[in-house]
């Protein structure tokens, strides 16, 4: 008896197609489709993004609005600007290390870490305490002045 083959491929056949094998599967979809939104449906089962869609329906003969177009341009170059950011935040985040701080308080519009250092909450353990009468411990005031943030 043969051995069965194994496909290690476990991508549906339909997300592998190349643009002339979509483009002949598309008519048979086109009619089968229920949804509301032609380009989004045909994003999804076909595994492309929503530019490649429209192009690919205005091959067949289906019109869209070119403020749609436009909307979608502009949607896939904001979050290719937004993927570049998180990456270069990501980069300075493992220059600095993750040791560098103690307390991220939040971070810069060009995505730089603030907060408490380590070195700094040392200074801070560092401030000697005064015990009044009643033995409470009483911190000894900063002012803003001296404080690094």
């Amino acid at each position: 008896m043969a051995k069965k083959k194994h496909n290690a491929n476990h991508t549906p056949r339909r997300k592998r197609y190349s643009r002339r094998d979509r483009l002949q599967n598309a008519k048979k979809w086109m009619d089968q489709y229920n949804g509301k939104y032609l380009a989004k449906g045909y994003s999804n089962w076909f595994g492309v993004d929503l530019l490649c869609a429209i192009t690919e329906l205005e091959m067949l003969g289906h019109k869209f609005k070119q403020s749609y177009k436009d909307q979608v341009k502009n949607s896939l170059e904001e979050r290719q600007k937004q993927k570049v950011k998180r990456k270069q935040v990501k980069e300075q985040d493992e220059d600095f290390g993750d040791d560098m701080f103690y307390f991220v308080a939040g971070y810069t519009e060009n995505g730089v870490r603030y907060g408490l250092t380590r070195e700094e909450k040392k200074e801070v353990a560092e401030i000697p305490i005064i015990l009044n009468s009643s033995n409470c411990r009483i911190p000894i005031r900063i002012d803003d002045d001296d404080l690094p943030f």
